[in-house]
């Protein structure tokens, strides 16, 4: 298989899509991820995947904190600015959590303490300790095959 078969199959799974954002010396960072999972539920903890050449990654491990914001539907032009996507982004407004920076209005803000890195293939697993959580009540913002969606209506 070649490196875009593996993207295409990787893209068939729905995903939500996230934020991680973190503060080094006052200044705020963050990147669009959708490779994010719970891990445990006691303790809690959360996974995000980081390209070993992202500069997040040296972000996240310079301030040993990280905050995952899970994005709703009316926020995919925040997901594209952290995506690189926006060329004439304006400036985001964060707000703190536990002294984590995060996403106003997101679905879920958590914020996480770094409590393990593991460095598999091309990437790097941050474990983060939750340390604390809000709850907003939206629908969510979902990646899907290379285009961002919209939940359909249950049935």
């Amino acid at each position: 298989m070649d490196d875009r078969q593996f993207r295409d199959a990787m893209g068939k799974f729905a995903t939500g899509v996230t934020v991680v954002a973190t503060e080094v010396d006052g200044d705020v960072h963050g990147m669009t991820a959708n490779a994010f999972m719970s891990v445990s539920l006691n303790p809690k903890l959360v996974v995000v995947s980081i390209a070993e050449k992202a500069q997040m990654l040296k972000k996240i491990k310079q301030s040993g904190k990280f905050s995952v914001n899970i994005l709703a539907a009316d926020q995919q032009k925040l997901s594209m600015v952290f995506a690189g996507q926006v060329k004439n982004q304006q400036e985001v407004v964060f707000e703190h959590l536990n002294g984590v920076p995060v996403l106003p209005n997101s679905l879920a803000q958590i914020s996480c303490e770094v409590s393990g890195a593991h460095v598999e293939g091309d990437h790097t697993l941050i474990i983060g300790k939750v340390t604390d959580i809000r709850i907003e009540d939206s629908e969510p913002l979902i990646y899907y095959s290379g285009k961002y969606r919209r939940l359909a209506e249950e049935y």
